[in-house]
């Protein structure tokens, strides 16, 4: 008698047939992928992964889910290696589409490190440091109550908020007062620095810059020259391709994801050039004007406290002279260059005479500043 025996079927797993495109199809440029671990916990299991070669998994990635719709917020799960264990989506460009062979596979993991590391910033500033602004430090009473007591305010909670002037007004340094004296991380980036090489660089750096502060909440992020990526659209020529990060960046700040204890400060010098969308978000916007005469005075007198050497200055007329200066301008280009002036010179004490040689040497007058960034 003879008895047939089937041959088990096997499928390929190393090959798939070229997907082809149809009037319907979107085809998924870039997708980002946040590794999760596995839906279910046993001991035999860890979660952990360790991936040495990032474009290795993604040659791995693409061919084990070519032809895979992906849609951002849902997951993917390997079943190869590893299998069932699972990696959020956390953006794909375009949104519902299809994985093919030259789909970009981007990956958000802390244990790669790279050499554009997002880093806390740590600081010995206090809001009492600061002169003036004090519409922007009744805001800070806001945001240091909400930190030290969340679930007080619930839907009612600041998130994001706009912070707007002249370079040098003190947008930064308030910014890291208050998380000084709070004692939380503050993650300070230049916008600039979240613009990538290629496709989904920045959409990553936005994520992985927010789940970051999720993770070490309550927490301050803080994007300095925030036009840089929302520019408005009407000035496409100079804004280039950012959408992508524009897009990413509005998503985090609706806190679709839960960004609880999480607070998000905007800087920009002239806030009618961000993108409308983008300005929508910020609950508020506050200016950071110039100092007035009894700023500047107190700006001088608070310098002054910590100089080097003796002085012989006549404050009231270094007042006037500074006028339309920010405070920045005035310990940098007014008593630094006059205090360097005057130790070029073997002097033991700073006079006027430095002064008027720091006045002459720089060039800031406030029509110059105008428009130029921090």
């Amino acid at each position: 008698m003879k008895s047939e025996t089937k041959k088990p079927e096997t499928k390929n797993t190393t090959k798939k047939a070229a997907i082809k495109k149809t009037e319907n199809t979107k085809f998924c440029e870039v997708v980002v992928l946040k590794p999760v671990g596995y839906p279910f916990n046993f001991n035999l299991m860890e979660s952990d992964l360790e991936i040495t070669d990032i474009n290795l998994f993604e040659e791995y990635a693409r061919e084990q889910w070519l032809g895979i719709v992906v849609k951002e917020g849902s997951y993917l799960f390997d079943q190869k290696i590893i299998p069932d264990y699972g990696f959020k989506i956390i953006s794909a460009e375009p949104n519902e589409s299809i994985i093919s062979e030259k789909t970009k596979i981007k990956l958000i993991d802390e244990e790669i490190a790279t050499s554009n590391e997002i880093q806390t910033i740590k600081s010995n500033i206090k809001i009492s440091d600061i002169v003036g602004h004090e519409n922007a430090k009744n805001k800070t009473k806001v945001l240091r109550k909400f930190i030290q007591d969340p679930e007080r305010f619930g839907q009612w909670a600041p998130k994001n908020v706009l912070f707007y002037g002249l370079p040098g007004t003190g947008k930064t340094m308030l910014v890291k007062a208050l998380a000084n004296e709070l004692e939380v991380p503050l993650y300070l980036i230049k916008a600039t620095s979240l613009i990538g090489e290629h496709v989904g660089d920045g959409s990553s750096k936005i994520h992985e810059l927010f789940d970051k502060a999720k993770k070490t909440a309550p927490s301050i992020i803080f994007i300095d020259e925030i036009d840089a990526i929302a520019l408005h659209r009407s000035f496409q020529s100079l804004r280039g391709d950012v959408a992508e990060i524009v897009n990413s960046l509005l998503t985090e700040m609706d806190g679709i994801s839960e960004n609880k204890s999480v607070i998000t400060i905007g800087a920009t010098n002239s806030p009618k050039s961000l993108d409308f969308a983008v300005r929508s978000r910020f609950e508020e916007e506050i200016e950071f004007a110039l100092p007035n005469e009894e700023e500047r005075r107190l700006i001088f007198e608070n310098n002054l406290k910590t100089y080097p050497l003796k002085t012989d200055l006549n404050i009231e007329k270094l007042v006037k002279l500074t006028k339309n200066m920010s405070g920045r301008d005035i310990k940098e280009k007014i008593l630094k260059t006059a205090l360097h002036h005057s130790i070029s010179q073997d002097k033991e004490i700073v006079t006027m005479n430095d002064i008027d040689y720091a006045l002459k040497s720089t060039k800031i007058k406030i029509n110059d500043v105008n428009g130029m960034h921090e």
